[in-house]
């Protein structure tokens, strides 16, 4: 006879044991490289490009003098008679006179461009109109600041504040932008411009005037 299971009659429940579920254990891998440090570039104060790469830009001469003035170990890294050598050794003595030429002459170009710039700049002139409304007020026009290279739109916040007033960039009866201040301040517009305060730098005296525009009566 099959053999009886002992039971205890109060207790119906049962006890299952669970076995261990194994985990797998990944085999590690290699660690991870070590970051690199950030690459160092040296940017010339001449045409702005890193300094290796001077020679596509429109003014070697002045980017070598630059170089050699602010950083001679690159300097001879990329100028030294060894590292031209190395550079040029394999050109024919055609390709190198041809190399000479395009340089000098894409240099004397650059040059006669920026002195034409110069020139165009000294000749122009800045306007200060001091312009007569109706009731006896004023407003103070301010023409050709821009070819100075200033930003007119800060130029007329810098009026703004420096006056408490309105100003703003519009353009006059001739097409041409323009900074109109409320209120008859001519005098101290000039006088800013003289003293190079805030933005307005870089404008000879001799090359500002002001000038009275009133309104014509019937």
């Amino acid at each position: 006879m099959p053999a009886k299971k002992n039971r205890d009659k109060g207790d119906k429940s049962t006890t299952t044991t669970t076995e261990p579920t194994p985990v797998a254990i990944e085999p590690e891998g290699p660690p991870p490289p070590e970051p690199r440090p950030p690459v160092q570039v040296l940017y010339c104060g001449v045409c702005t490009f890193p300094v290796e790469y001077c020679e596509f830009g429109s003014s070697l001469t002045r980017c070598k003098e630059w170089l050699h003035e602010h950083d001679l170990e690159a300097y001879n890294k990329y100028y030294s008679e060894e590292a031209l050598q190395a550079k040029i050794g394999t050109l024919s003595l055609e390709a190198q006179s041809k190399l000479e030429k395009d340089t000098a002459k894409k240099e004397a170009k650059a040059e006669a461009k920026a002195d034409a710039a110069l020139k165009k700049k000294m000749a122009s002139q800045v306007t200060i109109k001091r312009i007569e409304r109706n009731k006896r007020k004023h407003v103070t026009s301010v023409h050709g600041l821009e070819a100075f290279g200033i930003d007119l739109k800060k130029a007329a916040k810098q009026f703004a504040s420096k006056f408490a007033t309105g100003a703003s960039v519009t353009k006059n009866p001739q097409g041409q932008e323009e900074i109109v201040v409320q209120g008859d301040v001519s005098d101290e517009i000039l006088e800013m411009i003289e003293e190079e305060v805030g933005i307005l730098k870089g404008i000879p005296a001799d090359n500002v005037e002001i000038v009275e525009e009133k309104t014509k009566k019937n």
